[in-house]
């Protein structure tokens, strides 16, 4: 029945992935029906904490979005990247990991995009190298994120072993960024020089090579006001959440749970926004980052739930294949994180299904978070949006997917850029934890 079951759980991710999208949790959701009514397993528990963070963050995001506070938090990215073009490859990892940073989402990369594209032309650079460490750092960046699903999540679980909120934060934020600022480094000795490549020459002789120039920006009244308003939130939640863990405890038996003070922290940004910078709450529906984040709800729900189901259901299975294999080789959890994350998509899934499991393997805490950077490998398969928006994007054709799928502009940086956030996770988790 275990590798029946299996099966069932790789063909609904496998159907999911080609779906697409949303598409996934819809087929997590099938996969689930099939191991219960069919299978007779017991169903594993909804994800709800996961999804109730994604929206209220997305929430806070979207109103941010509308009242121009995304528009202007890019102005400035593009600002900061005609200023210095020639490090375009190492501003513009930095800039996206920023940005998922402040935001708890990759998506905020699409609007970056263009722009790292455009300065790598003006300057004679190969796009290729900063798009495909851009898009990876804004992934990887979820990890370090004070206001992910994923980090917040994480740190629950990990709290009860000793590792605290901000000890998580201590070792994912600088392990992250080191690995980020090496990778963009060998990124930049990647591909031939734009002048050396047969596909943009060719695309140049037949006039489909644009310049766009600056985007003309036009600042909206409230756009200030919207960024500093969520800026003022994050920084309530990093607080709340550092009074209230037991390695601080200055808030002690806290009426608001960790989570639920989160949403409630950022749906008050949100009516803030709302109300200071006076926007539609009709158009907040409609913004690109209120869509993406419903869906990424959805994928996680079905996805989430799924794992969930399967591995509570094989626990003991599971402990005594893989428990003494995990304890004797714990950088094992790494490679399983990242090609669980590869299938399920999302880095709030793949912690939530897998994260729980191993800790109770016996994997220890430091093994834990210093492999944690590994959920983020959603740029193995070439499917995942901001990895095709960047592909897009670049019409000099360097950033490209090969005929054989993997050997795409993105699987270098990206496994470089994993494999070194887990080797300083451990360094500076054995040094801090």
């Amino acid at each position: 029945m275990f590798a029946m079951e299996l099966v069932v759980v790789l063909l609904a991710i496998y159907l999911g992935a080609r779906l697409g999208g949303i598409g996934i949790g819809f087929a997590g959701g099938l996969g689930v029906l099939v191991l219960t009514l069919v299978g007779g397993m017991k169903p594993g528990a909804i994800p709800f904490d996961v999804i109730e963070i994604i929206m209220g963050v997305i929430a806070a995001i979207a109103a941010m979005q509308v009242a121009g506070g995304m528009d202007y938090l890019v102005s400035l990215a593009e600002r900061l990247l005609r200023r210095h073009p020639r490090y375009v490859t190492f501003l513009a990892p930095l800039v996206t990991y920023g940005m998922t940073l402040l935001a708890g989402t990759g998506h905020t990369a699409f609007s970056t995009l263009p722009v790292i594209a455009e300065v790598a032309k003006e300057q004679g650079i190969r796009p290729s190298r900063p798009l495909s460490i851009a898009v990876v750092a804004s992934q990887i960046a979820i990890t370090a994120s004070p206001i992910s699903a994923a980090v917040v999540f994480f740190a629950g679980i990990l709290e009860p072993k000793g590792i605290s909120y901000l000890a998580l934060l201590s070792v994912a934020i600088p392990s992250t960024m080191v690995a980020i600022f090496i990778a963009a480094i060998v990124t930049n000795f990647l591909g031939k020089e734009l002048a050396d490549d047969e596909i943009y020459q060719a695309r140049l002789a037949k006039g489909e090579v644009s310049r766009r120039g600056s985007n003309g920006f036009v600042e909206k009244p409230g756009a200030k006001r919207s960024l500093l308003l969520f800026l003022a939130g994050i920084v309530a939640v990093v607080f709340y959440a550092t009074a209230t863990s037991d390695a601080v405890g200055l808030i002690t038996n806290p009426l608001l749970p960790r989570n639920e003070a989160i949403v409630v922290f950022m749906l008050t940004v949100a009516t803030l926004i709302c109300l200071t910078c006076r926007i539609d709450t009709g158009e907040i529906l409609n913004a690109s980052t209120f869509k993406s984040g419903m869906s990424a709800c959805v994928c996680v729900l079905g996805v989430a739930w799924l794992g969930d189901t399967f591995v509570k259901g094989h626990l003991q299975d599971i402990q005594a294949v893989a428990g003494d294999l995990l304890r004797s080789s714990p950088w094992m959890l790494a490679l399983i994180l990242f090609f669980a994350s590869t299938l399920l998509y999302s880095q709030a899934a793949t912690t939530k299904a897998l994260m729980p499991a191993a800790l109770l393997l016996g994997v220890s805490p430091l093994t834990a978070v210093a492999s944690f950077a590994a959920v983020s490998a959603l740029f193995v398969l070439p499917t995942y949006p901001t990895l095709l928006a960047a592909v897009e994007m670049d019409d000099t054709g360097s950033t490209r997917i090969g005929r054989l799928v993997f050997n795409h502009s993105f699987l270098i940086p990206g496994v470089i850029a994993i494999a070194l956030s887990v080797a300083f996770g451990f360094l500076f988790g054995g040094l801090w934890l």
